[in-house]
This record gives C-alpha cells, structure tokens and sequence, in this order.
C-alpha cells in the first residue's frame, strides 16, 4: 500500500488516498498503471497534431465493379487457395455494449429480424463462417476481441447458445486494453466500486493484445497467414473475401482495406489518404473543410473513400506492430464519479478525457496498402444509433435487401 501511496502522491493523485485501505483491487490497479504516459495524456490534449502542415494525397484503389469477370475470377483464385489451405482466420471485435441501442449486454447480443427469421448479430456472423466452412471445406478459425467488461459475458452467451452450431474449439477469445479516465484538472476518477474508472482504449490497442493474449503465438502454430479484422455491429462485413485477399497479394502488399464511397461531403465518415507518402485514415473531425469537398474532373470526391473497418493484415504486419505505441485520440465525455466524501457525482456537461487508438493508426507504419471499393448495399449495414442512420431499423433493411437479391 505505501508503494501505491507513493505513486498517488508523485502524480498529484492524493485524493485517491483515502479509498486504498481494505481495497486491493484498487492497489493493484494503481500498480499495473504507466504513470507517465497517462499524464502526458492530459498534457497532450491541448498541443494536438496540424494535420495541414502535411502532405495530403489521393490513395489509390481498385473498384471492385470495374473488374472484369476474368480479373475477378484470377484473383479469388489467389484468395480462395489461401481459405483452403488453411491459412486464412477472421478477427471480430466486439468489446461494446449496446447501451446506445436500449440493450443490455454485449452488442454482439443484440437481435434483428431477418428474411431468416430473428437473428443476433454474432449469429448472423456466425452463419457466414458456416457457409464457408461448405464452400471451402475448411473450419475457419474465429477469434473474438472482448473487453473485461464484457468478455464473460460473451463467453457464457455463445456457450449457452452452443456457439449456433459452430466448432467450439475454432473459437477463441481475448481483451482489448483499457486506459484511466482523467477529470479537466488532471485528476483520475474513482467509480462507485471505489476503484479507478477505466474505460475501452480504442481498437487500435487489438494489435497489443493478440501479443498479449497469445493470440499471434496461437496464429503462428496453426500456420496462419491472413487475418481479417472487423467489427461485430456489421451485419453486411464480408469477412471471408478470397477477392480482396488475392487482390493484396496480386499488388504484394500486406495490409488491405474496403472502403465505400461517402454520401456527401460531410459524412461523419473518416476517409483514406495518402500523409506524407503513408496511407491513412483521417476522422471527420480532423478532415480540413476544403479536403472534404474536394471534387476531380468528374464531379467525385478526391477524398472519398470511405473507412468501414473492413481490414485485412498478413501475420507479418501483426507481428511488426504489436510492440508499436498507437497514437491516442481525446474525446471529451460525461463520466459519473465520487467525489472526496464518497457522494456519486452525475455530470450534465462533459467533464473527463478519454483516450483511444484507432486500428487505422497503424497504416502509417506501412508504405502501401491494398483498397478495395465495394457498394455501400452490399457490404455495409452498420447498427451504431438507436433511431435515424445506421440504426437497427435501416442494418436490417439493408441486409434484408441483399439477401433477397442475392436469393439467401
């Protein structure tokens, strides 16, 4: 306990003092935590990068509807070849809750109506990975990205659930990190279990943890080569793509993405570049006014190509940024603490910082990557918001379309 003390008070976190004793928990916590780059955090979050004193170009991609039916067919070839033998796993994070949507529980419980009756969003993933397991003739490993928040629950849900007929041993499970809460004036919060308010570090700490978790060990003694990641709230994610994957061995790069072109300018969408010479990913909210309405000869957006965590990576890109620091994110939220006398506060303004990295972030470590254009209609359906865009109600339109198409 003196050691905690000591950290609290070199930090300037004394107020945290009077609830260490009989709290273990949050003695450990405290520990376990990296001080230094907590603090420059906070002291971070008013020198934030210019982004326009960069060099910003136009990423180039193949439309997948431009291809020719010989072109297709060579490079699924490539991909399927790979799904066959075994070298192909498909990574799905579902670290949130779906609190947004009304639902208790995980977001990878939540349930939509569909031609084929109820369906909850693991399972739709689920009865994807059976249909390739048909076409293909292979078992494609399945691995979970949780959060401590949720992990237990998820286990118990599709343990309950019999994995929806899925082998239960092509399934593994492993946590996202976690990074402090920090009030305006610097101060971590203490939540009502009287220990330090945590939240999800973002999905960029995904490459951490498979190092972490044992999961790129795991991949590497099953031989895998490719490994698709992609969120869970996706009921349209292609995850099994032999197309994409021939298409990023086609070009000899080890990292690829799907992208979707933007409604209009301002689409709350982050878009891919080039920054100096490096692809990235911008945010909406780090996108400078004249970037987002940027048109070419034809009338299209030059930045138009959209993110929609649809993510491919050898293993030998997994493996070069596992150890690499994510650049963090601030975003400025309302977070429910107790205050020094043991009274639960409720904020009605924004009062704490939370820090996250992002997936795309890692892109910059790589000279090139693969973009693959695809319709919005057919490979993204997202559930974000309880009502409006994106929402229960348009996913399940969306996805209820394409199977009538596509006579599923």
């Amino acid at each position: 306990m003196l050691v905690a003390e000591e950290l609290l008070k070199r930090y300037k976190q004394e107020h945290i003092i009077k609830f260490l004793e009989n709290n273990p928990k949050l003695e450990e916590q405290i520990l376990s935590f990296d001080f230094d780059t907590i603090i420059n955090l906070y002291n971070s979050v008013k020198n934030r990068k210019n982004l326009e004193a960069s060099i910003i170009e136009h990423m180039p991609y193949t439309n997948k509807e431009k291809l020719s039916e010989k072109e297709t067919k060579e490079l699924e070839d490539i991909g399927e070849k790979i799904i066959k033998q075994n070298k192909y796993a498909v990574i799905t994070m579902a670290g949130g809750q779906g609190t947004r949507l009304g639902h208790t529980g995980p977001k990878g419980t939540y349930k939509i109506n569909t031609v084929n009756g109820p369906k909850y969003l693991f399972e739709i993933i689920i009865d994807e990975l059976k249909k390739a397991q048909e076409k293909y003739g292979t078992t494609i490993m399945w691995y979970i990205m949780t959060s401590k928040e949720n992990n237990d629950e998820t286990e118990n849900f599709l343990k309950i659930h019999n994995f929806f007929g899925y082998p239960s041993d092509k399934v593994k499970f492993f946590k996202q990190g976690e990074m402090p809460l920090i009030s305006d004036d610097g101060k971590l919060l203490i939540n009502e279990h009287k220990i330090i308010k945590e939240a999800s570090d973002g999905n960029g700490s995904i490459y951490a943890s498979l190092d972490r978790d044992g999961i790129l060990e795991d991949m590497r003694k099953r031989e895998i080569e490719w490994i698709f990641i992609g969120g869970v709230d996706n009921v349209l994610l292609k995850f099994i793509d032999p197309l994409l994957t021939g298409l990023t061995i086609e070009e000899g790069n080890i990292i690829a993405s799907k992208s979707i072109i933007k409604r209009d300018a301002y689409e709350k969408v982050g878009v891919f570049c080039k920054v100096n010479g490096r692809p990235k990913v911008i945010e909406y909210t780090e996108t400078p006014k004249d970037l987002a309405e940027e048109v070419d000869e034809n009338g299209d957006f030059v930045y138009g190509d959209t993110n929609i965590i649809s993510h491919l990576f050898n293993i030998k890109a997994l493996e070069k940024i596992a150890n690499k620091n994510m650049p963090y994110h601030v975003a400025h939220k309302k977070a429910e603490y107790l205050d020094e006398s043991g009274n639960l506060i409720k904020p009605d303004t924004p009062n704490a910082y939370k820090f996250e990295s992002f997936i795309f972030d890692a892109f910059e470590e790589f000279e090139d990557m693969t973009l693959l254009r695809v319709k919005r209609e057919n490979e993204f359906a997202p559930i974000k918001n309880k009502e409006g865009n994106d929402s229960p109600e348009t996913a399940t339109k969306l996805y209820n379309n394409f199977m009538k198409r596509n006579l599923i």
